[in-house]
């Protein structure tokens, strides 16, 4: 785990979008083994050889977690936007991963 992930996250304004941002992170970690973390594009971003398999990415309203080459992935339906390759979740005060 990277530390400048890991400040990133901790310097995040809202409290909501710092527990939420943690959880997926953990997720990612939980998910994809010898994961990969750093920041880019001012976000977190998760490598998995070398190929981007994750973001997170938090706005005034909401914490985006998007996910790269999602074309065989399984995902429930109406959850996710975005084009076969890379779908995008937003998830907002309340909600919960």
């Amino acid at each position: 785990m990277s530390q400048e992930v890991i400040d990133f996250i901790a310097a995040i304004k809202e409290p909501w979008q710092v527990e939420l941002s943690a959880n997926l992170r953990e997720v990612v970690h939980q998910a994809i083994p010898e994961v990969t973390e750093r920041i880019q594009y001012k976000k977190p971003h998760f490598l998995k050889n070398g190929k981007y398999a994750a973001a997170i990415s938090t706005s005034k309203d909401a914490v985006s977690f998007t996910i790269f080459n999602a074309a065989g992935l399984e995902l429930p339906e109406g959850m996710f936007d975005g084009p076969t390759e890379r779908k995008t979740l937003k998830l907002r005060k309340g909600n919960s991963i």
